[in-house]
């Protein structure tokens, strides 16, 4: 495989162009909480099936079976966007600088076309900002195409604006139908930052029980179940399409190799703004994972998207 990156292209409806000029591809594979046994065959079954991006973390504890799945696909490095996420416990510029290394070797690649911050700890400023700035000596270096953050807020997401030399080109967040971040979009939309969506289709909701979401399900909304049957997808892909309606970028999760075929099916056919509004109502402005603007460095018993 070339390690040449990609350079970036016109666009097409399957991809959208960062604020530093780089190409990624809106929707992708994720592989939070995909077991390493099976997220090699995963990432192998999607890239074999026209997947472009795979999104993982050093949380998930699956790099390696990542670099797995991207080698027996047989697809070469340079068409595939990587993105993988620096843990809390590597904050710090030097050992922001050692993660990344570890990541490259786990992935067995010699560059990351994004990568990001997994947290904000607001407790610890001076850590995060250490930790950017190893990231931007990333990106200036040429290393990583483009560098970001994950769940930020508006407020904190202003703040590492003010004092940051590269913009984010990317905010990882939580975002769902039932859980929109309409503040969040706009301060995006403003600052030219791209929103990527994890959890899209809302399966947040059923491992935090302590949600105010908790007990429903999104694909089973009777509003997005109709719309579906008017548009002949499943629920799954009408709240992709949703997503994409949006501007905002998605990468669901599954190791299932009909769910993950489902899930790139969504480019042929667009939902009407009436559709649109209709699922946007389902927006309570609860979140149902943590809490960023309360993350300590200790804050995690077990990793978290």
């Amino acid at each position: 495989m070339t390690n040449t990156p990609a350079s970036p292209g016109h666009g097409s409806p399957e991809s959208v162009t960062l604020n530093n000029g780089v190409e990624m591809p809106s929707l992708g594979l994720g592989v939070f909480q995909s077991p390493p046994e099976e997220t090699a065959a995963a990432v192998e079954t999607a890239l074999r099936g026209g997947y472009r991006l795979v999104d993982t973390a050093v949380a998930y504890a699956n790099e390696k079976e990542v670099g797995q799945g991207l080698r027996r696909s047989g697809v070469d490095r340079g068409e595939v966007f990587l993105t993988t996420k620096l843990w809390l416990t590597d904050y710090g510029y030097d050992s922001a600088l050692r993660s990344f290394d570890t990541s490259l070797n786990e992935l067995g690649v010699d560059y990351l076309d994004l990568w990001l911050l997994h947290y904000p700890v607001p407790v610890a400023q001076d850590i995060v900002d250490a930790s950017y700035k190893a990231a931007e000596k990333l990106v200036a270096e040429g290393r990583v195409r483009a560098i970001g953050v994950s769940n930020y807020t508006p407020r904190l997401l202003r703040r590492l604006v003010d004092i940051a030399e590269v913009l984010p080109a990317v905010n990882q967040v939580e975002l769902h139908p039932y859980f929109m971040q309409n503040e969040l979009r706009a301060l995006h939309e403003q600052l030219g930052i791209l929103t990527q969506a994890w959890s899209p289709l809302g399966a947040v909701t059923q491992y935090e029980p302590d949600s105010p979401n908790s007990g429903r399900r999104v694909l089973d909304e009777p509003v997005i179940t109709e719309i579906a049957a008017k548009h002949g997808k499943t629920p799954a892909q009408t709240v992709l399409r949703w997503h994409l309606e949006h501007g905002t970028c998605v990468i669901p999760k599954s190791v299932k190799a009909h769910r993950i075929a489902e899930n790139l099916d969504v480019f042929d056919f667009s939902l009407t703004p009436e559709q649109v509004e209709a699922i946007d109502a389902l927006d309570t402005g609860h979140r149902s994972g943590p809490d960023p603007e309360a993350t300590r460095l200790d804050s995690f018993s077990q990793h978290n998207p």
